[in-house]
């Protein structure tokens, strides 16, 4: 990766662990500004070092909120918004996978709220100041774990018949449609919309269940 990042702006959810934390230490390297986003602030804190220790001299910010809020998006969205002059990339990453069906303050199961929700409303409250920018980039973390999932249109929420996995692959589909629909709506503008399946990696993204891959 030879490309200079430098003079650019990136904001990358889900950035403490994982996938999410090695994008924004490589951006970094290339000499990008990193926003990192989680829910935990010591993990963003020791995010932060680990990265300076790969990446000296990098110039990164940490802002905490949990992403299956709402509120939390919106209050992240207006900071981002209002504190920084330019938003040249957006990485969509966080995510989760729950055994058990639970539902968030907002009354939406927690899966879809987290994994979908989150990308559309944060990415179109970014979408102006993805704008400003000379060639915005949205990148939406997905999963060929959609292959053969359905949306449920009549129970989005799985109410009825709640799976884990279930659940999961119906919001990496809903990611894809929310991409394929973007990237047409931003078609002729100077933003772009991808989305991408990161393979198979080794991550704690599944917490102690081994079978459970981006």
């Amino acid at each position: 990766m030879t490309e200079s990042m430098h003079g650019k702006t990136v904001m990358v959810t889900g950035a403490t662990d994982g996938i999410g934390l090695v994008t924004a230490r490589e951006l970094a390297r290339q000499g990008a500004r990193v926003l990192l986003v989680g829910r935990n602030e010591q993990k963003g804190q020791r995010a932060i070092s680990a990265i300076r220790q790969a990446a000296r001299g990098a110039d990164l910010e940490f802002h905490r909120a949990d992403l299956s809020r709402l509120s939390d998006i919106r209050r992240l969205a207006v900071t981002i918004a209002e504190s920084e002059p330019q938003l040249d990339v957006l990485v969509n990453n966080a995510g989760g996978i729950f055994g058990q069906r639970q539902e968030t303050e907002d009354g939406y199961e927690r899966t879809f709220a987290l994994n979908h929700l989150n990308y559309f409303l944060l990415t179109n409250l970014l979408l102006e100041k993805l704008r400003e920018a000379p060639s915005g980039r949205i990148v939406n973390v997905a999963s060929r774990a959609h292959v053969g999932a359905q949306i449920a249109f009549d129970d989005p929420h799985l109410s009825r018949d709640y799976k884990g996995w279930r659940a999961y692959k119906q919001s990496k589909l809903a990611n894809i449609l929310f991409t394929r629909a973007l990237a047409e709506r931003l078609e002729g503008s100077t933003v772009t919309a991808n989305a991408l399946h990161p393979g198979f990696v080794r991550t704690r993204f599944g917490g102690d269940n081994p079978t459970v891959f981006r």
